[in-house]
Formats: C-alpha cells, structure tokens, sequence
C-alpha cells in the first residue's frame, strides 16, 4: 500500500481494498480495511473451492479492534451448500473473551490473556498481532496466544503463534506452518508462502 493508494487521506488513516490468491489452490480472500493509527476496521470474505480437506464454501467475516490495535469484536458466516452458520466473538473489558456459536450458546473464557484473533486460511488476520506489537518495524520477536477459528467447522481453541523478524522477513511459527512471511510497510501480508500471496 502506498500513499497513492490512500489518495488524500489523513496520515494514519485510510481505506484500502486488499487482495489475496492461494498458491495452489483455488480460493481467494479480499477485504475492505479502514485504519485510524493502530485501530482496524475490516469487512471481508473467503471463498475456496472444494478440496481434499474441505468442502466448497465462502466466510463473511467484520472485525473491530480497539485502539491499540487488539481485537474488540469478531463476526464470521460461513456458507456451505447445505447450510450457513455464524460465530461471534467478542472480548471485554476484563480480558475475557464471550464465542457465540451458531446454535446460541456462549462461552465465556480467558484464552490466557489473548489479545488478537486468527482465522484458518486468512492472511489478513496475521496482520493483527504484527502490527499491534510493531514486530515488523522492532526487529524483536514475540509469541503470542491468539483465539483461533477453523474453517469451514467454526471451532474456536488457543493457539500460539511467534513472530520474529529476520533479514527482512518475518519468520511465523504456529502449530500449522514455520515459513518465513512478507509484510509490506503497514505489516499486511504482502505473500504467506503455502497460503496466499496479494495481488
């Protein structure tokens, strides 16, 4: 993203249309982000063709953080064929996270203290903890609990993720994947080998 990409906006805050393709797959994800400093506000949508390990389907997700950048509010409908089902995630005041799934029942629990969310097949929400802890700029390294959510299943577990910037990149290590991301200026996913890269 650059400042023509923001066109006359005030610095700090913008909107922008991200793209991204998978590698070797066919799925897309493209998301309308609008930033104020350290907070994001995002509407976006994952489509993915069926797979050896999924079926087709398409994810709506909206996200709010708050000022620091952590993660307020999460809303994600998934689309099947046979049916379409929502989660809501939402953390407090207190730290505490509420999940709502798509039969009503909530869920109250701590994550241990995370801060940010994940979503499967997202390079986007892999943006959140590195810009709130400015990993991409600090040239330090962090590990991170994170709130998951699977897709298309919907299911929310702890995760732990590491960011540490190396030579230019940034080396992410999850229970899913140890490569080594790029990030453009802003710390969005500019390629996430074996996932996606934006176009």
């Amino acid at each position: 993203m650059s400042a023509a990409d923001r066109s006359e906006e005030t610095p700090g805050t913008w909107p922008s249309v991200l793209t991204w393709r998978a590698h070797d797959c066919t799925r897309m994800e493209s998301v309308r982000v609008q930033v104020s400093g350290n907070r994001i506000k995002a509407y976006g949508r994952i489509v993915a063709a069926a797979s050896d390990t999924h079926p087709a389907f398409s994810a709506s997700y909206d996200l709010v953080t708050n000022d620091a950048g952590a993660t307020k509010r999460l809303s994600v409908t998934v689309t099947l064929a046979e049916r379409e089902r929502q989660l809501s995630i939402a953390r407090d005041e207190e730290n505490m996270w509420l999940v709502q799934d798509h039969q009503n029942q909530t869920k109250r629990s701590a994550f241990e203290t995370a801060l940010d969310v994940d979503v499967a097949f997202s390079p986007f929400f892999n943006a959140l903890p590195i810009r709130r802890t400015g990993v991409h700029r600090s040239g330090e390294s962090v590990s991170l609990p994170v709130v998951y959510v699977r897709l298309p299943d919907l299911t929310v577990e702890l995760e732990t993720i590491g960011y540490a910037s190396v030579d230019g990149a940034i080396e992410l290590s999850s229970p899913l994947a140890n490569t080594a991301i790029s990030v453009d200026d802003d710390g969005f996913i500019l390629d996430y080998p074996g996932l996606a890269e934006r176009i």
